[in-house]
């Protein structure tokens, strides 16, 4: 019976740490392979499990703890990845607000084009959620030979019943309107190195939202996507130019360092838009040791998604959790708040809470700021807060399974579980 015990336990505890799958988009790296679509060459990978601090505690996974569990020797991790794609398919499961209990299949692949490449990878997986949602998302984030260029990718189609609050981050929450629509996005980028950590680049999107129905507000009043205008189908079509500063130590897990992305776009009824319109998103971060030289990291975030001319399709205005991992907004619903113009800011502080670095925790604050229309002013700063719990995946790549419990207004709360830090 024992032996059944632990068998039975080794076989859980492999699930979760090869398994869990939060995010549409953000599967489980699995061991030494970083699979996050974000730069990343700052990884070491070493032929030994042991990686140390500088206190000289080692430093453990979920697999160290299993195999110790079970008196089994650990798992020899390979020094490296190669220009030989690695492969892996796995079953994963995951949670969120707005699907549920999730269910899906996810593969990747990590290999480099050269020698001295950065990591490339591409990212698969297809999900059916408790409601009744269907996901199909693909991510590929390419190195060239000699690092200079960088290509990366967004491919998603979803059946993706949802429901919308109306506009402006002073919403109510009563003023809920199922909706229901399929979702085809095609997304592509081109990054050029130019000097240091700096990258210029052009790129294409593409989104198409069809059979896009509604119920109307549940509480009978009259719905704002009613009153911006209702639209069965809508494209949008255009360019994006790109810029790129990245000197963050690690982007899976930083301890240092900074990042600013900056995207402008240009959507063209030439190119099969619905309407001519524009935008610009600046996302910027910073990760500041606190105290100095110790482990602990205050990470600091603003994303602002603005709607510069135009009117684009209701589904297409900036909202919470439509960002591209979908993280914004701890504390509320995919979809809660939406409008033309979105500004948001977000405070977390990540401390040990073990010396072997297996648990950690977090405390974070956001808030965010929505207009309505395109042309009115941003309204009430809404909040969210909460604490969370850091359990180590990887120590080599230092990845985190996050399970954080969030809070906001008008009674919003939930549970949201993720793999990598949230920013």
């Amino acid at each position: 019976m024992k032996l059944l015990l632990k068998a039975g336990i080794f076989i859980l505890g492999l699930f979760f740490t090869v398994a869990v799958f939060a995010q549409e988009n953000k599967p489980v790296p699995l061991k030494t392979i970083p699979v996050k679509n974000k730069k990343d060459d700052s990884i070491l990978y070493k032929k030994d499990s042991t990686v140390s601090n500088k206190n000289g505690v080692r430093q453990k996974d979920i697999s160290d703890v299993l195999a110790e569990f079970l008196n089994i020797q650990p798992e020899k991790k390979p020094d490296t990845v190669t220009t030989k794609p690695s492969i892996t398919v796995i079953p994963a499961l995951g949670y969120t607000l707005v699907t549920r209990l999730a269910f899906a299949l996810s593969g990747n692949m990590a290999f480099r084009t050269g020698p001295q490449s950065r990591i490339s990878t591409i990212i698969a997986s297809s999900a059916i959620t408790e409601n009744k949602q269907f996901t199909f998302p693909i991510q590929t984030n390419i190195w060239s030979k000699n690092n200079n260029y960088n290509f990366v990718g967004d491919y998603r189609y979803y059946k993706y019943p949802q429901s919308t609050f109306g506009l402006g981050s002073s919403s109510n929450i009563k003023n809920e309107d199922p909706m229901d629509y399929s979702y085809f996005e095609f997304y592509e980028t081109v990054l050029r190195h130019i000097s240091g950590n700096c990258y210029l680049g052009l790129g294409y999107i593409f989104d198409n939202h069809w059979n896009v129905s509604d119920k109307g507000n549940l509480d009978g009043t009259v719905s704002d996507y009613s009153s911006y205008g209702k639209a069965a189908h809508s494209i949008s079509s255009g360019f994006t130019i790109n810029a790129l500063l990245d000197s963050r130590d690690n982007a899976i897990n930083p301890s240092k360092g900074g990042y600013v992305s900056i995207q402008y776009r240009d959507n063209y009824s030439f190119l099969g838009s619905s309407s001519n319109w524009r935008s610009l998103i600046v996302d910027a971060r910073k990760y500041i040791k606190l105290p100095e030289g110790s482990d602990n990291v205050l990470a600091l975030w603003s994303y602002d998604w603005l709607i510069l001319s135009g009117r684009p399709a209701y589904l297409d205005l900036p909202s919470t959790q439509w960002d591209t991992f979908s993280v914004t907004g701890r504390g509320y619903i995919q979809g809660r708040f939406r409008g033309a113009d979105m500004v948001y800011f977000e405070g977390e502080y990540r401390y040990k809470i073990t010396a072997n670095g297996l648990i950690g925790g977090v405390v974070f604050l956001n808030g965010e700021s929505l207009s309505a229309a395109p042309g009115s002013k941003l309204q009430a700063i809404q909040p969210g807060y909460g604490p969370g719990l850091r359990i180590k995946l990887n120590t080599i790549s230092k990845t985190n399974i996050s399970i954080d419990y969030g809070f906001g207004r008008e009674g919003s709360r939930g549970l949201f579980i993720d793999v990598g830090e949230i920013f």
